[in-house]
């Protein structure tokens, strides 16, 4: 039997409560352990994968450096375990139904009846195993996204019940995240959704060994037992998980309630040693306790929906404790950005970030954007289409074309962005971009060479659109300089500005990088620059 270890974390009550978030935390406490652990995510959507998700539906897509398209989640196991996540660490239902039938097509059945028990669940569950397989895990932790009693997670629930019994005891167990909610008006909190919700998973055959509480208030042990009792679990596997401050807390409640120590009792291992997270207390140490305050802009299309640009923002958090620095992000819809109320929303920032996205609308807030921070020497950072929109605005402003992309406009006199060739003949959207870890060339004695300390480097992307090579010397000799440049294709990977402390754009994802204990340089000199801009400035 396998020495690897599987967790299995399911939701109950409603969706939203933190899986991604407790899975991490839990990763986090046995990895300080000295256990090697990765975790992945199961979602229960038709979509092959988030990547032709609109961000309003899913939040941001998270990409791997070997180009999956995958959930955000991801994103928090790379950010708390600083370990790389890929393709097999995100899987959804469109995946496995996609997966089966090409298998059908392809006579592999037999020409057996294919149904989801046991075609649809053996193909969930060789995607469970697939990582363990590897060798590299003492523990595989698997998220099932929904909640319980969901129609779509039902396959994957019964997987898991399977799973359970094939491994046999001590090598598997469930977390079970549910929420307690306060009645105001009774002024106590209800244990009773939490019933219902572990009831359903027994009804499946799954009966969990942990349960983990999201709760605005404190659970008495009067609640504890309550729980114990009604859903077949220890008493002190009732674990509170209380609303933190910051979702960096997370990792240091759990070990307070000994959510790790539960862990390692259910499945008969011994405690390597403490958890080390030493590094860990400092790094909220100083994020809780900054010394400097910046306000940063970040331009976007889907600023109604933060989760949209999720890693951008969690970078911040990285640069700004490493900074010693409070960074105040601003969000600014690109559509409220023109001529008239540029300045009224821009006076008052340190640095502004314009961020990635899709499609034509507010590309134009962008430009008078861009063009308010280069003329009035503030911080720029331009992420993926941030950095084709300062080219553009370069190209109309300094350049004096009628330059465009041709995304926004297909029939421009001077595309200086436009569709990649390859591009071209591609008509199906999903999983067709220039997507994963790409190779970039720095120029010595350029602003980014000094910022990495290298001049090779590694860096995440996801686009069509690339800078037109035609353009590159009428840029170059009029102070928009190429300082990166991918060593295979010859393409632009990042741009500066000559005449402005600091103006740069970058065609790929420096955020999908940035972790807890390892921030992203870009972003580390980002915040370093709108505290010196601020300082200049006497505010």
């Amino acid at each position: 039997m396998s020495s690897v270890k599987y967790i299995f974390v399911t939701g109950g009550v409603t969706s939203s409560l933190g899986k991604g978030i407790i899975s991490a935390s839990l990763g986090k406490l046995l990895q300080a352990r000295g256990f090697s652990v990765t975790i992945q995510k199961f979602d229960p959507y038709i979509n092959i994968d988030p990547g032709t998700l609109n961000p309003y539906e899913h939040g941001e897509c998270y990409v791997t450096d070997d180009g999956a398209e995958t959930d955000l989640d991801l994103g928090h196991y790379e950010r708390f375990l600083d370990v790389r996540t890929t393709q097999a660490n995100n899987v959804t239902t469109g995946r496995i139904y996609n997966n089966v039938i090409t298998k059908e097509r392809q006579g592999e059945y037999l020409g057996k009846t294919v149904q989801v028990v046991p075609h649809i669940t053996d193909e969930i569950k060789r995607n469970i195993f697939l990582l363990g397989e590897s060798g590299q895990y003492d523990f595989i932790i698997t998220e099932i996204g929904g909640s319980v009693g969901d129609i779509e997670s039902l396959p994957f629930v019964e997987a898991v019940r399977q799973v359970r019994w094939d491994l046999g005891a001590n090598h598997s167990m469930v977390i079970h995240l549910t929420l307690i909610p306060y009645l105001k008006a009774a002024k106590e909190l209800k244990t009773k959704p939490t019933q219902h919700s572990v009831k359903e998973l027994l009804s499946y055959g799954i009966q969990p060994d942990i349960l983990v509480c999201r709760t605005e208030l404190p659970l008495s042990m009067e609640i504890r037992k309550k729980l114990a009792l009604f859903c077949n679990v220890n008493v002190n596997s009732v674990i509170e998980a209380i609303d933190a401050d910051t979702i960096y807390d997370v990792p240091l409640l759990m070990k307070k309630e000994k959510l790790d120590e539960r862990v390692l009792a259910k499945l008969k291992l011994a405690t390597k040693h403490e958890p080390e997270l030493e590094q860990w207390k400092t790094f909220l140490g100083k994020l809780k306790n900054p010394v400097n305050e910046v306000n940063i802009g970040l331009v976007g299309k889907y600023v109604s929906l933060p989760d949209a640009y999720k890693s951008i923002a969690e970078a911040f958090i990285h640069a700004g404790s490493q900074n010693d620095c409070k960074v105040n992000v601003r969000w600014i819809s690109s559509e409220d950005i023109s001529k008239e109320t540029v300045q009224s929303i821009f006076e008052s920032l340190d640095a502004v970030l314009v961020a990635p996205g899709f499609g034509e609308r507010g590309l134009e807030g962008k430009i008078a954007g861009i063009r308010y921070v280069r003329e009035n020497k503030i911080p720029f950072l331009g992420i993926c289409l941030g950095m084709q929109m300062a080219v553009v605005e370069f190209a109309r402003h300094e350049l004096k074309m009628d330059a465009s992309t041709t995304e926004l406009n297909p029939k421009t006199k001077h595309p200086v962005i436009d569709l990649m060739e390859e591009q071209k003949k591609i008509t199906n959207k999903g999983g067709t971009m220039r997507l994963g870890s790409y190779t970039c060339k720095l120029k010595k004695g350029s602003k980014a060479n000094h910022i990495y300390g290298d001049t090779v480097i590694h860096e995440r992307h996801r686009h069509r659109y690339e800078f037109n090579n035609k353009y590159l010397e009428q840029f170059e000799e009029a102070g928009m300089k190429a300082v990166g440049i991918n060593p295979d294709s010859g393409l632009v990977e990042v741009v500066e500005l000559k005449d402005h402390p600091w103006f740069i754009g970058v065609q790929y994802h420096p955020e999908l990088r940035s972790t807890a204990l390892n921030p992203h340089p870009l972003f580390v000199k980002f915040v370093e620059a709108a505290m010196e801009y601020k300082k200049n400035l006497n505010r």
